[in-house]
């Protein structure tokens, strides 16, 4: 059995293997969103996709390898937001047309939501009312006058 330092060694070198067995019309192939599609290289090198991410020699020799591919212009640049800051999400404004629509709709909701409130809490009171009579039913086998 091989301790887990030879697999990686071994996975190192099928990932160079597997690498310089490529063409950049294969890489243009398996690209997916931007990037090399994960699934299909851990496939055809065979092992886990996990060794990608877990493997710091591959993971780094894939960061290059697609760090190369986009300035041969194989894979398409990578897009910087540089207006914002990352650390700060973007919060979307909302048009004031639709800001009143919500507005009376949350209004229109809260409403509606009272209303079931109250009604629900009638019918709880009327629930009572025929559990009690259920339960000397129940007990006596005669309905109280």
């Amino acid at each position: 059995m091989a301790s887990g330092q030879q697999i990686a060694e071994e996975n190192v070198r099928k990932f160079a293997a597997w690498v310089a067995s490529k063409t950049d019309e294969d890489f243009r192939n398996m690209a997916v969103r931007g990037v090399l599609s994960r699934t299909e290289i851990a496939a055809e090198c065979g092992f886990a996709k996990s060794a990608l991410a877990q493997n710091p020699r591959i993971r780094d020799a894939l960061k290059t390898l697609e760090t190369s591919l986009r300035q041969r212009g194989v894979l398409p640049s990578l897009a910087l937001d540089s207006e914002t800051d990352p650390s700060v999400p973007r919060v979307r404004q909302a048009d004031p047309e639709r800001q009143v629509r919500d507005a009376e709709r949350i209004s229109r909701l809260e409403r509606e939501n009272a209303s079931l409130r109250a009604e629900n809490s009638e019918l709880k009171r009327l629930l009572a009312r025929y559990a009690v009579l259920q339960q000397v039913l129940a007990e006596t086998g005669r309905l109280p006058r």
